[in-house]
């Protein structure tokens, strides 16, 4: 049996007692990140059961507006983590999956019968991202269910210019996030996520308590996990101090433009966005 409340205030440092978690349920609450990899390979047969499973998830109208690029090879797993500078240990990764929007399959499906595809607008390139989305997070649980540990690489598209080439991507498809794949070195501690109460909204939007209870869940973080002023985020334009909190973290990434040329690639890719 699943220690519902030890998962939940490993998850959420506060007790849920009106929380039940399933035994099948407990691994996806005690999920963890992983940024180390052993050398132990994932087998190509098991690879493409996970990936299997990816392509199960739920697709908009059934269109599947998604692509997935694996990568195997050294070299060219190194080369991107090279780009992205800050994150040397995706090299240590078996495996590394670039997942892509695809609105490129929906046009040449029109051009295959005869008819123009009639949708380049900024709704598909949202269809296209949560199809992307929804089939990653499925292989990301898929993953960790059998001890695989995963790390989604949204800094891909801080090099857009760059990895798509690599990729070879033609237009109408685009990067909407890496992710490393492998046998974990350690497992790390479960990240605490912010109360239920403010991110679970019962009949309508209410978030008139936002202050008090991001102020409360940025002293839970500080007490287990406090962050180094190393770690802080946009230390070239705020400077670094102790004791910022998750809130004030957060606030420091947000307030500073990134990847401002997103929207500029993508209509060099063929996106319209109207």
């Amino acid at each position: 049996m699943a220690d519902t409340q030890g998962l939940l205030q490993a998850r959420f440092g506060i007790d849920m007692p009106g929380a039940d978690v399933p035994d099948a349920v407990a691994p996806l609450v005690d999920r963890r990140v992983t940024r180390r990899y052993t050398e132990q390979d994932v087998p190509d047969a098991l690879l493409n059961g996970l990936l299997a499973a990816a392509q199960s998830a739920p697709a908009k109208s059934d269109l599947q507006q998604f692509s997935v690029v694996v990568m195997r090879d050294k070299p060219r797993i190194k080369q991107v983590a090279d780009w992205i500078g800050t994150m040397d240990w995706i090299a240590t990764a078996p495996v590394f999956l670039v997942w892509c929007g695809d609105m490129r399959r929906g046009q040449r499906l029109c051009q295959m019968h005869g008819m123009k595809h009639a949708n380049n607008n900024l709704d598909t390139l949202l269809n296209t991202a949560v199809d992307c989305s929804l089939a990653m997070g499925q292989f990301i649980a898929a993953a960790e269910l059998i001890g695989l540990g995963t790390c989604p690489i949204s800094y891909v598209r801080n090099h857009i210019e760059r990895v798509s080439p690599l990729l070879g991507l033609p237009d109408g498809v685009y990067p909407v996030a890496g992710l490393a794949v492998g046998w974990p070195v350690f497992r790390r501690p479960v990240s605490m996520r912010l109360p239920p109460s403010v991110v679970v909204h019962r009949e309508r939007y209410d978030d008139s308590t936002l202050a008090d209870a991001v102020g409360a869940y940025d002293e839970r973080r500080r007490a287990r996990d406090p962050i180094a002023p190393g770690s802080l985020k946009n230390n070239d334009v705020y400077p670094p101090r102790e004791g910022v909190g998750w809130s004030e973290n957060a606030a420091r990434q947000l307030s500073v433009p990134e990847r401002f040329g997103f929207g500029a690639y993508l209509r060099t890719k063929g996106f319209d966005l109207a």
